[in-house]
């Protein structure tokens, strides 16, 4: 075909763009906020028009010159025109600038999907010879000026307003740095990008930030390209940190900070101290050694999103200043958990190892106020709320004081009488539990963590309770707005007995519990007899405020409310005390704000918990898991999170006696679909399910294990005698006692591989320092930082844009990516193609099967799975895990069966039910396709789900 017909002015061809133009002009206005650079480097206004007249005289190049007029083409032209403004716009809501030619890499790329190969290779033909002929211009441009001028040279503006040239040398040093001992990147095209984005006066705060974007554009390349964005987002780091520090302007690359490390680690405990934003306590370590114990070289372990994370939360600054370098910023955190050790230099050197290798994470609140003046490290809170009205306002008032210094809050409403109930002191009748939560919600909006992150809370109400059912509507976004609340969590608190009544579809009695006070404190047997007598007491008459339902339709209005606004979440009250290790001191009223610590609480006590968690793929190899690692991380960590205890800021009094008293601490784990891609596992698959059991029952080993050393060490904790420990039932003991108490419904798994014969034995001996050891937190930042994925959940996306409070960041599966370089399958096109699939490699045919199974998304991985899984870590845990599930496509049966089996399986609560819309499914799984969704179920396929897509779920980590 002869190109000139491109420059030909068919009249067929004009006749075809006028008839389009007046449908254009409402795309254009709308695509008027996007910009395009053009390659001279000036920027204009986005013309959808112009890229469909592109594609229409690639056709007319192919089809001759009734293409135009030909009613397919124009239709094509309208389709592939709006795939590619999708594929450049989607993610560019407010607004965005793209280059020319990212515009004609998806022109190509939308012809090639639709199956247009001629029409696509006439357009990549028709780009080579204009490249060519730009390229032969340029050089005959270059060759006339070359006597004659000399390269421009390039002046940016100092703070000061002062112009200098711009040392390009060493821009060029940085990137070459930045991009060393990487595979699959290059500081040529890093450089490349840079040169097209920096220009004369700029100013010279601005150069850091360009340099940073050149490298992030280019991450979903490869992988490693965060990496390199990470250290080049570093030099702009140890400028600021280091110029505040010295007083002076000083820039340092990595190489210069092998002797800079120690000289600013000393210089910046002191200025910090004496600036009153780190203990005083903190200068009279032995910061010569500590220093030196430093390496710098950790820096370079960080994605992209991991030290934006920490830059924007949690380095110590002063003003918008950070002046705290990363792992000035781990020995920090080290130090202040081993203030009260007696060689707290080695300590403190021992814990930075484990926090700057990544092998173990402390939770948020103890990164942030390690070393401060107020040492508020423990995650989560957990308090009940009495049934008076001062005692309602000092809870909230207690809420506030613990949500200030950044920790998570679960409240137990159960006890605060209903709606109609009668008022002694007023004679008058209560409004009901609502109106005060109403309060509670706006209390977590008004203290937010210092600016750091929103407060957060979690309101938990038993399922009896006479308000459950408009307990159930706070969230709507519909109704009497003073009787909702848009901020707060909300979970059901779920009695064995419910679940049992809903199976036998037999009635159920709502009760107010000033007039069953009994019930908020029982559970098991002893809840059902009780129970059972009031509901008799009402039947007769001696019971006013009470309102009996079907137990069915109570249930369905559950699952309908959690779908429509993603509560209240499923949590059940008898496996969180039946297989209390403290049930000889109390009861477990609530959970969490994440739903995964189970401990008592009481008038005079709130519950404590201080987390962290293991990274599991550091922890395994080849041969599956390093026990020999595994257990020295363990024992390390158990030692840090009792330090936590001791060395705590208590906001309140009645928390210090809890935390004192029992000493619970949260170990979990973190990047367990990390660690099966490690594997070569698929989520949906027994060996999976096998994978999650072992790898737990080796934490939950030498977790129990470590704390017992410590009791030999340091002493058993108060509340131990009468505890379970004591009686040398161990959390896979007590699956026998659930079963006892539950009788039907109940199916858990007890199989074990340790030794724990001999581990009860030294329990037996020894006694354990923590009432509680375990839990699994959402992990949502701690795994940012760390590099890998949240938690126990299933990769969301295989390729996504990940938005939270630091910005938005290109995530890429570095396991899909190294797998399909393998095959020689990873290029531009499958690039886009993810981009286009929404990180799905489903639709993507040349994908070979067994990848597709393995990298299956938490939306193609039937939630049955995750439960299973859940189901046999939970055996191992004294508390709980915060577990997320997911449904494409929600419906009652469903719902009803996926929860149904978590209720049977012995998990003792759940959390967000996540879900996804149509025509996001529509797109995901492409009817015209030949992949068809995955199908691995543990039987067949279902999903889940919560219109709140919130992957950032901060509050526990």
């Amino acid at each position: 075909m002869q190109h000139t017909e491109h420059q030909e002015s068919d009249s067929k061809l004009t006749q075809a763009a006028e008839s389009k133009e007046q449908s254009v002009v409402e795309e254009n206005a709308a695509a008027s906020k996007f910009r395009v650079i053009r390659r001279n480097g000036k920027v204009t206004d986005y013309d959808q028009s112009k890229i469909e007249v592109a594609m229409t005289k690639a056709f007319l190049a192919v089809e001759g010159g009734q293409a135009a007029a030909s009613r397919r083409v124009r239709e094509t032209v309208e389709k592939l025109g709006a795939q590619v403004y999708q594929a450049l716009f989607r993610h560019m809501e407010d607004g965005g600038t793209v280059h020319i030619e990212d515009i004609q890499d998806q022109v190509e790329l939308a012809m090639m999907r639709a199956g247009e190969h001629k029409a696509a290779r006439d357009y990549v033909l028709y780009r080579a010879k204009q490249a060519e002929k730009r390229a032969r211009a340029k050089a005959r441009e270059e060759k006339q000026q070359e006597t004659v001028v000399e390269a421009p040279v390039l002046h940016v503006i100092d703070k000061n307003g002062n112009r200098k040239a711009l040392d390009y040398s060493r821009v060029e040093t940085v990137v070459a740095e930045a991009t060393r001992g990487l595979k699959g990147v290059t500081k040529d095209l890093v450089l490349k990008d840079v040169k097209r984005n920096i220009f004369d006066g700029m100013a010279e705060d601005d150069l850091n930030a360009s340099i940073v974007m050149s490298a992030r554009v280019l991450i979903e390349k490869d992988p490693n390209y965060s990496f390199v964005t990470a250290r080049l987002l570093m030099d702009g780091i140890r400028r600021e940190a280091l110029s505040f520090i010295y007083n002076q302007e000083k820039e340092a690359t990595q190489k210069d900070m092998e002797s800079i490390y120690p000289e600013y680690f000393s210089q910046y405990i002191h200025r910090a101290a004496d600036l009153k934003l780190l203990d005083r306590e903190l200068t009279l370590y032995n910061l010569e050694k500590l220093g030196k114990a430093i390496k710098p070289e950790r820096d370079k372990k960080f994605t992209y999103l991991g030290l934006q994370t920490l830059f924007d939360r949690y380095f110590i600054h002063m003003g918008k200043t950070r002046i705290e370098l990363p792992q000035a910023f781990y020995m920090r955190v080290a130090m202040g958990l081993a203030i009260n050790e007696i060689n707290r230099e080695d300590r403190a050197i021992e814990f930075y190892e484990l926090l700057s290798s990544f092998d173990f994470m402390s939770s948020t609140p103890t990164l942030f106020n390690s070393g401060t003046l107020r040492p508020q490290l423990s995650s989560c809170y957990l308090t009940t709320v009495p049934d008076d009205l001062d005692g309602i306002f000092s809870a909230i008032k207690d809420d506030a004081l613990l949500s200030k210094y950044a920790g998570g809050l679960g409240n137990d409403w159960s006890r605060v009488r209903g709606l109609g109930a009668h008022i002694k002191g007023t004679n008058g009748e209560s409004q009901g539990v609502v109106p005060f939560l109403k309060v509670a919600n706006d209390t977590a909006v008004a203290v937010n963590q210092g600016g750091k992150r929103k407060g957060a809370m979690c309101a938990y109400l038993e399922s009896w309770h006479v308000d459950i059912e408009e307990f159930l509507e706070l969230r709507k976004n519909t109704g009497d707005d003073r009787r909702r609340t848009h901020d707060m969590n909300t979970a059901n608190w779920i009695p064995d007995l419910f679940m049992e009544r809903v199976a036998a579809d037999k009635p159920w009695t709502l009760f107010s519990p000033e007039e069953v006070p009994e019930l908020h404190d029982l559970y098991g047997k002893a809840f059902k007899e009780k129970y059972e007598y009031y509901e008799q007491k009402a039947q007769a008459g001696e019971i006013i405020n009470f309102k009996v339902i079907d137990a069915n339709t109570l249930w369905r209005k559950m699952l309908g409310m959690l779908f429509e606004t993603g509560h209240p979440w499923i949590t059940f009250k008898d496996p969180c005390n039946v297989r209390s290790p403290q049930q000889h001191v109390g009861v477990v009223h609530s959970s969490n704000l994440c739903t995964e610590i189970t401990l008592n609480t009481s008038d005079d006590e709130i519950a404590v918990c201080n987390l962290g968690s293991v990274n599991l793929p550091h922890h395994v190899n080849e041969n599956g898991i390093d026990h020999k690692k595994l257990e020295k991380t363990i024992t390390t960590a158990m030692r840090m999170l009792d330090n936590v205890i001791d060395y705590n800021f208590y906001s309140v009094p009645q928390a210090r006696k809890s935390n004192l008293r029992h000493r619970p601490v949260g170990l979990g784990l973190m990047g367990f679909q990390d660690a099966l891609y490690k594997q070569d596992l698929s989520y949906a698959s027994d060996e999976a399910i096998g994978f999650a059991d072992t790898t737990m029952e080796a934490v939950s080993y030498y977790a129990i294990k470590a704390s017992s050393d410590l009791a030999a060490e340091r002493g058993t904790y108060p509340s131990y005698e009468g505890s379970l420990w004591s009686q040398g039932i161990l959390p896979i003991d007590s699956i026998e006692m659930m079963k006892q108490e539950r009788g039907q419904f109940f199916q858990q798994d007890q199989s074990s591989t340790l030794d724990w014969d001999a581990l009860r034995a030294v329990v037996k001996t020894q006694g354990m320092r923590n009432s509680n050891t375990m839990a699994i937190a959402p992990t949502a930042t701690i795994s940012n930082i760390s590099g890998v994925s949240q938690s126990v959940e299933p990769v969301y996306q295989n390729l996504f844009v990940k938005s939270n409070l630091s910005g938005e960041f290109t995530v890429i599966n570095p396991y899909l990516v190294e797998d399909l370089k393998a095959l020689d399958l990873w290029d531009d096109v499958m690039v886009n193609d993810l981009k286009y699939f929404d990180g799905s490699v489903q639709p993507i045919d040349r994908i070979p099967a067994n990848l597709k199974e393995k990298y299956a998304t938490a939306f193609e991985v039937d939630s049955r799975w995750l439960v299973e899984a859940a189901s046999r870590r939970q055996k191992w845990i004294d508390q709980g895990q915060s577990l997320n599930l997911y449904m494409v496509e929600p419906s009652g049966k469903k719902l009803d069966s996926l929860y149904k089996l978590a209720w049977v399986r012995g998990l003792k609560t759940t959390y967000y039910l996540r879900s996804i819309g149509a025509t996001h499914v529509e797109k995901s799984v492409d009817a015209s396709s030949t992949a068809a969704p995955v199908d691995n179920t543990p039987g067949s396929q279902a999903p889940l789900a919560c219109s709140i897509l919130d992957p950032d779920c901060e509050a526990c980590q």
